[in-house]
């Protein structure tokens, strides 16, 4: 039962577990200076760069998928989401936009109908060449403060941390 001095929805805010002011003061430091905050900023800061950047008015996730099947050649849109790194409910807008552009094309796989693949388009293919120095220059920039170790450290850090997201 939720006394009025509960606060309601969250486990063990009964007066006697409620933080204090000082422990308040904290968590809404790290709320606001934390984990969740600086890797909202370094996004906000790459898709900047990312506009400034890259031509062909091409996102960052677009360019993933493109990139994907330049990479890997033709495959489903559950390959592809698991090599990009998007779920299904990301990665088909993306491609239906991809597909409206004329970059990608959806064909029925010759060894089972059922299934349907995607592959980049000429034109496609084209894009990802010509985008990809530029792709990685943002890259280079964002992280251009950092020294060749520090990126790999940085890298291998935040791999780590999405590794763990996924055997959840």
């Amino acid at each position: 039962m939720t006394g009025a001095d509960d606060t309601p929805g969250v486990a063990g805010s009964s007066p006697a577990t409620r933080p204090d002011e000082r422990e308040i003061r904290a968590l809404v430091q790290q709320g606001t200076s934390g984990a969740g905050h600086i890797i909202r900023r370094l996004f906000q800061l790459r898709t900047r760069m990312w506009q400034e950047t890259v031509p062909y008015d091409l996102t960052g996730p677009q360019f993933t998928v493109l990139g994907t099947l330049y990479i890997h050649g033709s495959m489903d849109q559950g390959t592809l989401g698991q090599h990009a790194g998007l779920d299904k409910s990301t990665a088909a807008p993306i491609v239906d936009r991809l597909r409206g552009r004329g970059l990608l094309v959806i064909t029925r796989d010759t060894a089972d109908a059922r299934r349907k693949l995607l592959d980049l388009t000429p034109e496609g293919r084209q894009i990802v060449t010509h985008t990809a120095p530029f792709a990685a220059g943002v890259d280079e920039q964002l992280l251009g403060a950092l020294s060749a170790a520090e990126r790999e450290e940085f890298l291998r850090l935040t791999d780590r941390v999405l590794d763990t997201e996924k055997s959840r």
